[in-house]
């Protein structure tokens, strides 16, 4: 998108958008029926659910069996964290009988949460076929009793997410500074911002804790941080390059404003307003299922090559500062950092907010993945 004439009268934090209200009196901005795969196994039942039932997801992965301790507690928190958040009305959760997490269990504590649910397995249904059959009839039932309350939202009632995928000198130099503008515009009005991409911030451990807003928060960047510090790197070159870069440079994203927590990966954000980091990756599909288990309604993704994704459960709004990529790439990337200002960032972000499909959404891509903690069985 390029800056438009009107800027002016459209940085009024109490301007709102059309929302729906949630079960806990909040908003989502989207309203999905989610079908979540308890397993690997069950995945593809998930999806042929999914796409019979007008305005649900389902949420493909690897997970759910064979998996040792810290995997397996994470799967669970993670689907615990997309279960809950604000822009899914309900779910469906398919099982195949055998798995290490177990559909009855998952579906119970999505209940405990007050998430309308309905659970069904695989082995317990007589097969596939019944499953997806019986799995069509309890989306349908809770797509009846789906409350479509539209209410006005504005940027202090929202969560949004952020992640930027590299280091290159585009992403640092342009598009992260103008998330950060938007990020600051938030916080200011009240909101919540989760940013994903420990690896990116793991050289700068040291500044981080200068950023903490209290002891608890330094607590955790200490904890998390020298967790990562203690395992072999995933992304060496990634590493290496955010190194040679500054703390203040890749703080930019939300403007360095203080740290208020560190959130394992998965967990929903509890902070009342202003930033928490969730460890997770930068590599996309993995650290936008951490930010809408945070609670993320929003994903705002840097990038400087385009990388064409979206997810599932939260819209995706796009931004390089690449030049070529945004010409090469019209139609995939939201906003040319090189071009808009935060004024037309967050034209873009409300209008997604209020309906619009993104870039991503409009060309149906919905990655989802889970980061691992370590091997499975």
């Amino acid at each position: 998108m390029t800056p438009s004439a009107d800027a002016e009268h459209r940085t009024d934090s109490d301007r709102t958008f059309e929302a729906f209200e949630t079960r806990d009196g909040g908003i989502g901005v989207r309203n999905r029926l989610l079908v979540l795969p308890s397993v690997i196994c069950s995945h593809i039942v998930a999806d042929r659910i999914a796409d019979e039932l007008p305005g649900a997801v389902s949420a493909p992965h690897d997970h759910g069996c064979g998996q040792l301790g810290s995997d397996t507690d994470q799967s669970r928190r993670t689907f615990l964290g997309i279960g809950t958040n604000p822009n899914v009305m309900g779910v469906v959760v398919v099982g195949l009988g055998c798995e290490t997490i177990q559909s009855d269990e998952l579906a119970a504590q999505l209940s405990d949460l007050e998430v309308p649910v309905r659970e069904l397995s695989i082995q317990s249904s007589g097969g596939s076929e019944q499953t997806v059959d019986r799995g069509i009839e309890a989306g349908r039932e809770l797509l009846s009793d789906r409350a479509d309350r539209q209410t006005d939202g504005t940027l202090g009632d929202l969560t949004v997410g952020i992640v930027s995928s590299d280091v290159r000198d585009s992403t640092v130099d342009a598009a992260d500074p103008l998330v950060g503008e938007f990020a600051e515009r938030v916080v200011d009005a009240g909101g919540r911002v989760v940013v994903a991409g420990t690896e990116r911030l793991l050289p700068h451990t040291d500044d981080l804790r200068e950023l903490a807003a209290d002891d608890a928060a330094r607590s955790s960047v200490d904890r998390v941080f020298d967790e990562r510090r203690q395992e072999p790197p995933r992304t060496p070159g990634l590493q290496r390059r955010a190194a040679e870069r500054s703390a203040e440079e890749l703080t930019r994203s939300w403007n360095g404003l203080p740290i208020r927590d560190v959130l394992p990966y998965g967990e929903r954000a509890s902070h009342d307003s202003g930033v928490a980091l969730v460890d997770a990756p930068a590599q996309f599909a993995e650290a936008a299922t951490a930010l809408a288990g945070a609670g993320a309604h929003v994903v705002l993704h840097a990038t400087a090559d385009g990388i064409p994704v979206g997810h599932p459960i939260v819209p995706v709004v796009k931004l390089t500062g690449e030049e070529s990529t945004y010409r090469t790439l019209e139609s995939d990337i939201d906003v040319d950092a090189t071009r808009a200002d935060v004024d037309d960032l967050e034209e873009t972000v409300r209008d997604v907010l209020g309906g619009q499909p993104s870039c991503a959404e409009r060309h149906g891509l919905t990655e989802f993945a889970v980061t691992r903690v370590g091997p499975s069985m």
